[in-house]
């Protein structure tokens, strides 16, 4: 599964992406919001985790990587979320921080978003963040989401959702 934008190309990631995941998922600056960042472990699981997705789901996170260079810079794509106790398709990303506020969250989100819309039977996408996440929360008004609901959970303190509807996204 290969999804292509302007500047990224979308690839399903594999154990040949541990050392550029590593640069994202291990940098405590990107993962300011999680409740720590990944180690050598957790990152091998992760990969793990959506290379499971891929074959259960034909979806999950998606490395990001430069369509000119071919370099990964993190990931992005749709997985099945817990949000406020409900099991609901999100779209998640991880852009490496020296790549950060180029776009690039944005371009990937939206083309997961139209992949979404246009692959799968779901009449709603979403996105969730604790509630200081401004990047995110910024993001994912820039793809065309609104903010739904928001809740306390012992993670985030408050958890913010953002929403888009394929009507909405029909209509844009």
């Amino acid at each position: 599964m290969i999804i292509k934008t302007k500047r990224l190309i979308l690839r399903e990631m594999n154990m040949d992406d541990f050392e550029a995941l590593s640069k994202v998922l291990g940098d405590e600056r990107i993962m300011q919001y999680y409740p720590h960042s990944f180690n050598e472990e957790m990152i091998k699981n992760w990969i793990t985790c959506n290379i499971e997705r891929y074959l259960t789901f034909g979806f999950g996170l998606w490395a990001v990587c430069l369509k000119e260079t071919g370099e990964m810079i993190g990931d992005c794509g749709l997985t099945i979320q817990r949000i406020n106790g409900k099991m609901k398709p999100e779209i998640g990303y991880h852009i490496r921080y020296d790549m950060q506020q180029k776009g690039y969250a944005k371009e990937a989100s939206m083309a997961v978003r139209d992949w979404t819309f246009t692959n799968t039977p779901f009449k709603k996408i979403y996105a969730y963040m604790k509630h200081t996440n401004i990047p995110s929360i910024n993001c994912a008004i820039s793809w065309g989401c609104h903010l739904e609901d928001e809740y306390i959970d012992e993670i985030n303190d408050i958890t913010k959702v953002y929403v888009i509807t394929k009507e909405e996204w029909n209509n844009r």
